[in-house]
């Protein structure tokens, strides 16, 4: 969870929201991504799918049975989506998200019936991911307020 909050911090200076992730097989990280959503102007760039694609290119293969994810902040419905089709093994997040968490705050996908059900717990570094978020929302509202 350390490397996901740093890499948290590398989104959070290029404005981005400040969300890491790391999948881990075993003891080696296979992946690891952070949000791009405004850099590269992409509904699509979570930190969970830029991770997911890195694990799927380094393993040769989509199925990444094995493997853990650790991400900053509970992913939201198509973070859990993806999770579930790609076979990941467990998911151990930071800090709950009451907006879109769609493992446990809203919704949680993992317990539907589906073909694949992922281990999940929250909470991990929990005060450390909540504050990184809270401290980066503080910044963009005193940036929005100083262009008014």
């Amino acid at each position: 969870m350390r490397l996901a909050l740093a890499l948290a911090d590398e989104a959070a200076a290029e404005g981005e929201v400040p969300v890491g992730a790391v999948i881990v097989r075993g003891d080696e990280v296979v992946g690891t991504g952070r949000n791009r959503r405004e850099l590269g102007k992409n509904a699509l760039a979570h930190a969970e799918i830029e991770a997911i694609n890195a694990a799927c290119e380094k393993l040769g293969g989509w199925r990444l049975s094995g493997c853990r994810l650790y991400v900053t902040l509970e992913p939201c419905p198509m973070c859990a989506g993806a999770i579930i089709n790609s076979r990941i093994e467990g998911v151990y997040y930071g800090t709950a998200d009451p907006k879109a968490g769609s493992c446990g705050s809203l919704v949680s996908l993992f317990d539907l019936p589906y073909n694949h059900r992922p281990l999940c717990e929250g909470g991990i570094l929990q005060a450390e991911c909540a504050a990184q978020l809270k401290d980066f929302f503080a910044w963009l509202r005193e940036q929005r307020k100083a262009k008014e």
